[in-house]
Formats: C-alpha cells, sequence, structure tokens
C-alpha cells in the first residue's frame, strides 16, 4: 500500500450545520480505506449564528479518528482580513492549506430582505477576502456551499432543475443573490488564469479547481442524535420548525398555501439528509484532486445536490408525525410572495462526474431530526 495522503482542509463557517456535519465526513476512516487519504482541518468561524459546543460533539463522534490531533478550531471573522490571514501564515510555515470548503455566511432568506446591505457585505466580503488570501498563499482548490435559490423561479417549475438552466435572473430574495453573485465571481477569476497563464507565457502555473455545490433542502441530523441544526430563535426552515412543535416548544405548523397545483396543494421540495450532503463535499474534493474515475482538477464545476424526489410540505409533516409517533399540529396560511409551487434538483451530474447520490430517504432525516430534537430539547445550549 502507498504511503497514507495527508491533507490540511480550511473549512469556513464549520461549526454550522452543514459545515459541522461535513467535519465528520473528512475525519472518516473511510477517507483512508476508499482514497489512502487522511484530512486535518482547521476550522474558522465568528460563531454569530453557530455554537462551538458542535465542534465537541464531532470530536466526541470521531474520538477514534485522532479528531484532538486533526481538528483545529480559530475564532475569525472571514470578513476580517488581519485576522483570516494570521490563520493563513499560521499554517504556512506547516505546508498551508490544500483546499478550502467556504460555508461562512448569513443564510435567511427573510431576513435578508430586511438588511440586504449586511448581507452583501458579509457574504461577497467573507468569500473576496478568502480567495485574496488564497491566491497569496498558495491554495488553489475551494469548494464553494452555494443554493439552489440561485435559479430563481423556473420557466418551467414541474420541471427538475439542471445545472444548465439559468441562473440569476429569477431570484427572489437577497440571500439567492448574493449566491448567484458569488457563483460568478468565481467563474470570472477561475476564466481569468488562462488569460494570465497565456500572458505570462506560464504553462506550468496551477489552475484554481473549484467546486460550486448548489444544494436543495438539507434536514435531518446525525443518526447518534448528538448533532444536528439549531438555529437561533424562531426557525426560518421548515423542518426545524416541524421538530419544534412536536417537541412541544410550539404550539404548531403553519403552512402557506395549500392552492398550489400539487397532488396535495401544498408546496414541493427535494429534501436531503444532511449527512449526504456532507458526503457531497468529500466527493467534490475527491473529484478536484482526480480522486475518481473523472477528473475535475483544474475546472470549474457546477454540482446540483440534492434526491431527485419531491416531497410537499404535507408529507413532511405527516412523516414527522411518524417518526414521533402523534401527529402534528397545524393550520393553513395564505401563500408567502417568492414561494414557488415545486423545486426538485437534476442530480445525475453529480452521480455521473463524482459518484455521489443521496442514500438516505425520507424516514432517515425525520427518525435521526427527531433523535436530535428529543436528546436536545434546546439545541447545544
Amino acid at each position: 500500500m502507498s504511503s497514507l495522503i495527508h491533507k490540511r482542509i480550511l473549512v469556513t463557517g464549520g461549526c454550522g450545520y452543514i459545515g459541522s456535519h461535513t467535519l465528520i465526513a473528512l475525519l472518516d476512516p473511510s477517507n483512508v480505506a476508499n482514497t489512502n487519504t487522511q484530512y486535518s482541518i482547521v476550522v474558522v468561524d465568528n460563531l454569530v449564528n453557530s455554537s462551538h459546543e458542535s465542534l465537541k460533539r464531532v470530536a466526541a463522534i470521531s474520538a477514534g479518528q485522532d479528531a484532538n490531533e486533526r481538528l483545529v478550531f480559530r475564532k475569525v471573522d472571514c470578513c476580517n482580513k488581519a485576522g483570516f490571514r494570521a490563520v493563513f501564515e499560521e499554517f504556512a510555515s506547516k505546508g498551508g492549506f490544500d483546499a478550502a470548503v467556504h460555508f461562512a455566511g448569513l443564510k435567511a432568506v427573510g431576513e435578508s430582505k430586511l438588511i440586504p446591505l449586511k448581507y452583501y457585505e458579509d457574504n461577497l466580503g467573507a468569500t473576496l477576502t478568502l480567495l485574496n488570501l488564497m491566491e497569496e498563499y498558495g491554495c488553489r482548490t475551494i469548494v464553494f456551499s452555494s443554493s439552489a435559490t440561485v435559479y430563481g423561479i423556473a420557466k418551467d417549475e414541474k420541471a427538475k432543475l439542471k445545472e444548465t438552466d439559468e441562473v440569476g435572473v429569477t431570484i427572489t430574495n437577497c440571500y439567492g443573490r448574493t449566491k448567484f453573485m458569488i457563483e460568478q465571481i468565481l467563474n470570472d477569476f477561475h476564466g481569468s488564469q488562462a488569460l494570465l497563464r497565456e500572458k505570462a507565457k506560464n504553462d506550468e502555473a496551477k489552475d484554481w479547481s473549484i467546486g460550486i455545490l448548489r444544494y436543495f433542502n438539507p434536514v435531518g441530523a446525525h443518526p447518534s442524535g448528538t448533532m444536528g441544526e439549531d438555529p437561533r430563535g424562531v426557525p426560518n426552515n421548515l423542518m426545524p420548525f416541524v421538530a419544534q412543535v412536536a417537541v412541544g416548544r410550539r404550539p404548531h405548523v403553519t403552512i402557506f398555501g395549500n392552492d398550489y397545483d400539487t397532488p396535495d396543494g401544498t408546496g414541493v421540495r427535494d429534501y436531503l439528509h444532511v449527512m449526504d450532503l456532507a458526503d457531497g463535499h468529500v466527493a467534490a474534493l475527491r473529484y478536484m484532486d482526480g480522486g475518481n474515475k473523472n477528473n475535475g482538477t483544474g475546472k470549474l464545476n457546477v454540482f446540483n445536490l440534492g434526491t431527485g424526489i419531491g416531497y410537499s410540505v404535507l408529507d413532511m409533516v405527516e412523516a414527522m408525525g411518524k417518526a414521533c409517533g402523534k401527529p402534528i399540529p397545524y393550520v393553513l396560511g395564505p401563500r408567502r410572495p417568492g414561494d414557488v409551487t415545486i423545486y426538485v434538483a437534476d442530480p445525475s451530474r453529480a452521480k455521473e462526474e463524482m459518484g455521489w447520490s443521496a442514500k438516505f430517504g425520507l424516514d432517515d432525516m425525520c427518525n435521526d431530526l427527531w433523535k436530535w430534537q428529543t436528546q436536545n430539547p434546546n439545541g447545544y445550549e
């Protein structure tokens, strides 16, 4: 067997919901078994919308994988260039970073409509600071946490969304526009590399490898029940709210609109288990490292991460009722502006190119969410 490959990954926003679950996937021993690669991780997070407790849970779950030695945390705001530079400088003498996985950013759709300047400042600012530091310190592989919101309102709402579909034109909120703008920045930046290489007559320069992952609707929790989504205040997303109703923290769920052109009249979305989503980030890193039959090295790669299966709001409420063993009370309300009828991914490119596909089903999503909610009724507090 060839010697073990060690890679150091910078994870921004790694204490958050998706970021923390991705840490578990990066620390998983299957990476050594499958690709002979062992990841060490440096997490940077300002803890504004997350908790350091999540890292303690990651370390406990991954205790047999030398997690305390392979997982380092620095409390840093990614918009603070001096503070962020200090992290790059600290690890430069240790070989630097082989790649970055970029989660850091504000993410509440409703809030983004109220404080748009803050969303543009934080989400774009953090990304620009990160890219400049990566360029300066020679790290040229990045996986970006994008969103299906970049598709906006599709021309054919009943068709599954493909990566080649139009983006950016009909986005209904500021949060989605920041994701679209960052995608455009990454596109422009990647395109500039070939031009600069040609101008410098340097064929040896390493092109950037960029993975843009468009998430659909992540739900669920780690199967142990010790980690999950811990929203501050009133949850912005459906399933954390449903779980809080199930555990008695809230009286009922409001279903916004029951007159959509769907079988039961409620909106349909593509939900995927957070651990499937976490595995998608590892698959993207492997793909851009030439670690499977296809090779995404030096390319800009865009992938939908979803199941390709749509469930209605009522489907999700009923599935959660099944998981907790009691019906979830709900009331019907009017449609919300900007909500679409159906939003479902075509995830075939991710399977064909990266070898990634979702493994968990709806029951797994709800059972794991319920386990997390009952074991941690107040989240990480």
